[in-house]
């Protein structure tokens, strides 16, 4: 499997088509994050386990927002850069 990584970008294209599956991922991270901490809200408010128990779900909650934070960083400083790419070329 490619690393998109390991080689830089030719141009804007190639680089926001390898953005676009990073932004995804880190949204699908986020989403799971947000339903697990309310599944764990839930349990714990009912007093009930919900296959798990109050604990485990708010830390995969903990888990999900924390393995998408390197996909958002990676995110948001590519777009940065490509931002300052085009103003610059803007300029010229």
């Amino acid at each position: 499997m490619e690393k998109r990584w390991e080689k830089p970008f030719k141009d804007r294209e190639e680089a926001r088509k390898a953005l676009g599956p990073m932004g995804l991922s880190f949204h699908i991270c986020w989403f799971l994050g947000c339903l697990f901490a309310v599944l764990g809200l839930i349990a714990a408010a009912a007093d009930i386990t919900l296959g798990l128990g109050t604990t485990a779900w708010l830390l995969l909650a903990i888990a999900a927002f924390l393995a998408g934070m390197p996909m958002l960083i990676t995110w948001a400083l590519a777009m940065r850069l490509l931002g300052i790419e085009a103003e610059t070329k803007k300029k010229e």
